[in-house]
């Protein structure tokens, strides 16, 4: 007998005829992130189950860290594969495999068998299975005893081409598939939220690339490292990143010397927004995704919203944190690992042009009434634009 893993999915199940182009997106991530890891593994997809099969030693915590962390992946459960189907092999094997996995002084549990008969072609049905291996492993080690109802720990049995029990579940991130929603392109700031949105829209399923605003000498260059590693831990999750690195110092300053300086940051915002845009356009992407939390800050109002959203013409903003408190996202991003990069004490170039007093409720009109007295706007964002820097990232 050989241990292998099994991998339980949730949505995926539920798509009908297009359930293969999940499983195999779901396959080819996997596929990918492995190789990053000691060992050849082999992928078997086969009737709505995923297993993975070892031909080398590996670090089995690092591997299960790598599977749980895939998007898709509900459950990892490390798996007995038996060759030999014979009754009395399969116990014996079941046997070794409870010993392996909880250790012969620990097997004092509570417990039920579960069998599940795909192989329809094997001498005895489910339920005589579940009888008879349950009789055994109470023969076999006097300190079980069985509970159907509320059981510790629960036996399964899969009857396939093989035999594969299993009993410890660990918990995957779920959600869909990397790539099968397509690309968004994510505002990347050294902020809490921006990180842990782009992790919520790439578990539904959206590859990502994403842009940060930098304003050297405003913002230093450990502020733009900041955001680096920031977007290495996302794409730890999402894969390969290309982080695009605009230079926004001169629209800054000249926004900020023009206009009202109680529009400043609506109007920094807008003009965020345009250039990224323009970089999700060339880079095939279908949405554009932000951090923003609905009243979290003066640039986060429904009126601001509003005003901020005026500003992208071919792409929908999505916002998966809009309904969320400062600390569930603060809790989203300590299980994800971007919580203590953020809070390091190098600012971005929003919180420098913060205005004392920004305007609350923007109205679109004076907005683009005061957008008018910058002239030399268009050319500035050409140059932006012109100049910039992609650091493609990868956790």
């Amino acid at each position: 007998m050989f241990q292998a893993y099994l991998l339980k999915y949730a949505e995926i199940g539920i798509k009908g005829k297009n359930r293969y182009k999940f499983e195999q997106a779901l396959c080819s991530q996997l596929q990918r992130r492995l190789k990053k890891n000691d060992g050849k593994f082999k992928i078997i997809n086969e009737r709505g189950r995923i297993y993975i099969e070892a031909s080398e030693e590996f670090d089995d915590n690092e591997i299960v860290n790598t599977m749980k962390n895939t998007f898709g992946v509900t459950e990892v459960c490390p798996v007995g594969v038996i060759d030999d189907s014979s009754w009395d092999n399969v116990c014996e094997k079941t046997k070794e495999f409870l010993i392996e996995q909880y250790g012969e002084n620990n097997l004092n549990f509570t417990f039920k068998v579960k069998a599940r008969r795909s192989d329809k072609r094997y001498s005895m049905q489910s339920p005589e299975i579940c009888m008879e291996l349950g009789h055994y492993l109470l023969e076999t080690f006097e300190n079980l005893s069985v509970d159907v109802h509320n059981p510790q720990e629960t036996i399964f049995i899969e009857v396939r081409d093989k035999v594969y029990v299993y009993s410890k579940r660990i918990k995957g991130i779920g959600g869909m598939p990397l790539g099968t929603n397509g690309k968004a392109m994510l505002l990347l700031s050294g902020g809490i939220d921006s990180p842990v949105a782009g992790y919520m829209i790439a578990r539904r399923g959206m590859a990502l690339d994403a842009v940060y605003f930098h304003a050297p000498p405003y913002t230093s260059e450990r502020a733009k490292e900041k955001v680096i590693d920031l977007a290495k831990i996302v794409s730890s999750y999402t894969g390969p990143i290309n982080l695009h690195i605009i230079n926004f110092t001169d629209i800054q300053m000249y926004i900020y010397q023009t206009c009202p300086h109680d529009e400043l940051t609506i109007i920094m915002r807008r003009y965020m927004m345009k250039i990224a845009e323009t970089l999700a356009n060339e880079a095939g992407c279908l949405s554009l995704i932000t951090g923003e939390s609905i009243g979290q800050v003066a640039s986060q109002t429904a009126q601001s919203l509003l005003v901020t959203d005026s500003a992208v013409s071919t792409l929908p903003v999505y916002r998966p944190l809009i309904g969320f408190d400062k600390q569930d996202i603060i809790n989203i991003s300590k299980e994800i690992d971007t919580f203590e990069t953020s809070i390091l004490p190098y600012e971005d170039c929003c919180t420098i042009f913060v205005a004392k007093h920004p305007v609350t409720k923007p109205t679109l009109k004076y907005i683009e009434k005061s957008e008018t007295l910058l002239t030399d706007i268009d050319e500035m964002v050409k140059k932006a634009l012109e100049t910039d820097e992609v650091v493609r990232v990868e956790g």
